[in-house]
């Protein structure tokens, strides 16, 4: 998995026949040099401009081959770190690095080529995992949850659980025992990112750093949350540039204060979205980049209150690599026919099957 806050490439091993998960195997971490992740950066402005889900115009062809490339590399890499044989994996599931994310114009990109990546393997591998949905009127995000109800379903917290995962964009799972119900819930890490790559040329707030010095604008959250995505109910989806600072008037903060505030605005809008569950959870699980952030958790850990809030690693799970683990289970119940959308995750009309199976 290749995600929203362009890190590195996350591997990880599962076995699961699709519903239930018998056993995680090791995992695996293939990070971006700062040139790498510059050409993807570049391919998610020249995405913005895309009307046709096949094309590679420009920059995105370039970053179409260097996404299959470093997947089989990182594939390889983790099979020979783990002594894994190739037959002994059922299925590989390769997510690509998503460009452009309009589903209400019913349009969904992720590049990289998943035939190419077959070929490359030697492997089968189930990818394209959006796009069904997306053509059936669906938002075609978040694709986890089905994953997330699989995790936490019999977990012994109080329920009803919500999962938590911040990543570039943050999306939540409510797990009741029924069918799950989900959607984005706003920013997640990669206003943060983006405000200080600008500012310092890190590439994030390290630990929370920056933000556990800075003051909170309450103001400027206050106005982003009046936006009218949050105030729409689940399902919803975002594209990673859907607030982009461009797009919100972010004032001229110090590195501190931004930091803070921007921090703010993505426990705000996960707490915003608690009216639109069927009701309050009991306990918050937060996985991805924000699990993280100790600064972040403070935050979440205030807004959400009296709800618990934990790591997933505290419950004995993978922040790291829960995405990743993640699209092997989908992989999986793509080859088995299972549905991998459903109307409390999407919007779709009836549950959905979702991904193409190719081998090599």
């Amino acid at each position: 998995m290749s995600g929203t806050s362009l890190d590195g490439v996350d591997v990880a091993l599962i076995e699961t026949d699709g519903v239930k998960i018998a056993a995680f195997g090791p995992v695996g971490y293939r990070p971006y040099s700062d040139a790498e992740r510059a050409l993807l950066r570049q391919a998610l402005a020249e995405g913005a401009s895309l009307t046709d889900r096949a094309a590679r115009p420009g920059v995105l062809a370039e970053a179409e081959a260097f996404v299959t490339r470093v997947h089989a590399e990182a594939v390889e890499a983790f099979l020979a770190a783990e002594n894994i044989a190739k037959a002994d994996i059922t299925i590989v599931g390769f997510h690509g690095q998503t460009v452009l994310h309009r589903p209400q114009d019913r349009l969904t990109v992720q590049i990289g080529d998943g035939a190419a990546l077959a070929r490359q393997l030697g492997m089968t591998v189930a990818y394209d995992f959006r796009a069904a949905d997306v053509a059936a009127g669906g938002q075609g995000a978040p694709l986890v949850p089905v994953f997330h109800q699989a995790l936490a379903r019999d977990l012994a917290r109080a329920h009803p659980i919500a999962v938590l995962n911040i990543g570039g964009v943050a999306n939540v799972t409510f797990v009741d025992g029924g069918d799950p119900v989900a959607c984005d819930t706003g920013p997640g890490n990669a206003l943060i990112d983006d405000f200080m790559r600008a500012r310092t040329g890190a590439p994030l707030d390290r630990d929370g750093d920056q933000a556990a010095r800075g003051t909170v604008d309450e103001d400027f959250v206050a106005r982003v949350l009046a936006h009218e995505f949050f105030v729409r109910p689940c399902p919803k989806s975002l594209d990673r540039n859907a607030f982009a600072s461009a797009n919100i008037g972010l004032p001229d903060f110090t590195v501190a204060d931004g930091a803070a505030t921007l921090s703010a605005l993505t426990a705000a809008s996960v707490a915003r979205v608690v009216k639109h569950l069927p009701e309050p959870p009991r306990s918050w699980i937060v996985a991805g980049g924000g699990a993280r952030n100790p600064t972040m958790m403070k935050m979440l850990a205030q807004r959400l209150a009296p709800a618990t809030v934990q790591t997933a690693d505290a419950v004995g799970w993978s922040s790291q690599s829960i995405e990743a683990q993640a699209f092997a289970y989908l992989a999986v119940r793509t080859q088995a026919g299972l549905p991998i959308t459903f109307p409390g995750t999407t919007g779709v009309k009836q549950p959905m099957t979702g991904g193409v199976v190719i081998r090599p």
